[in-house]
């Protein structure tokens, strides 16, 4: 049997709650086999980050270059690229789809508050980046940072702001409103389609450490697995499937006890 295979481009956390250790148990949890390009290396738990020594844009290019070289992948996520070389490193490889279908999220601030990349990456990432990304799936403060508004303060600014980020070139948006507070978290997706929009209990837990890393790939899982069956992504219905994965990681995650601060997300609440 021939394995789904997805990538992750993104930062570490020693944590294990996001970035590329969110990623790589998401993908698992969804049944994908995954694989991992480091873009740097955080010192962060679940209270906040102190620390982001990023690898230089010609390295993780290489990584990309020769992960590719030998094998297949079906779809990849993009998370903290960190430095405007980075960004327009990853953007030129990826330009051609190589690695299947592009979900981006893009990581600019923390849960806790701090800061993962710099103003210079934030224009790389609006011009050259989403260009070449599928689906893109900012929250609130990194839409109005890449529109340059103010963020969206109620669900119905949602739906035009995400119609403005989609004219900047990706093939679709989903703008998740989490940040907006209320009994459900309402998210809006913005296709050349239309407009659907996806909403659930909010949970009440502080363990939503990953969140945004863990929703952006069970997204590109589902679209690795759907490519290998020979089918595009039909982002509608997988948004829908990502969505109570991470229902069910949320809800669970106060499971876990880890840390003191921002816990993470159980990514195999069901597996064990």
């Amino acid at each position: 049997m021939t394995a789904a295979v997805a990538l992750t481009i993104a930062g570490s956390d020693p944590s294990g709650g996001a970035g590329i250790q969110a990623d790589l148990k998401t993908f698992s949890a969804l049944g994908v086999y995954g694989t991992a390009v480091l873009t740097a290396l955080t010192a962060q738990n679940t209270r906040g980050v102190t620390g982001v020594h990023g690898v230089p844009a010609g390295f993780v290019g290489e990584q990309v270059r020769t992960l590719l070289d030998d094998v297949t992948v079906h779809a990849t996520k993009l998370g903290m690229l960190g430095t405007a070389e980075v960004v327009r490193e990853v953007a030129a490889l990826l330009a051609g789809r190589p690695a299947g279908p592009v979900v981006c999220d893009p990581v600019m601030v923390a849960t806790s508050g701090d800061r993962l990349i710099s103003a210079e990456a934030v224009d790389a990432v609006r011009t050259d980046l989403l260009p070449v990304t599928d689906l893109l799936t900012p929250n609130v403060p990194e839409a109005a940072a890449l529109l340059d508004v103010a963020p969206a303060t109620t669900v119905d600014e949602l739906a035009p702001q995400a119609t403005a980020l989609l004219a900047l070139g990706p093939a679709a948006v989903l703008l998740k409103g989490g940040h907006l507070g209320g009994d459900d978290s309402v998210d809006v997706l913005v296709t050349a389609a239309g407009v659907v929009q996806t909403r659930r209990p909010r949970v009440a837990t502080s363990s939503t450490h990953g969140t945004g890393c863990t929703l952006s790939s069970a997204l590109a899982a589902l679209a690795a697995r759907a490519r290998l069956a020979g089918d595009e992504p039909d982002w509608a219905s997988l948004v829908e499937d990502a969505r109570d994965y991470l229902q069910a990681a949320l809800t669970a995650g106060g499971e876990l006890g880890v840390g003191s601060g921002h816990g993470p997300v159980h990514h195999f609440a069901g597996h064990w």
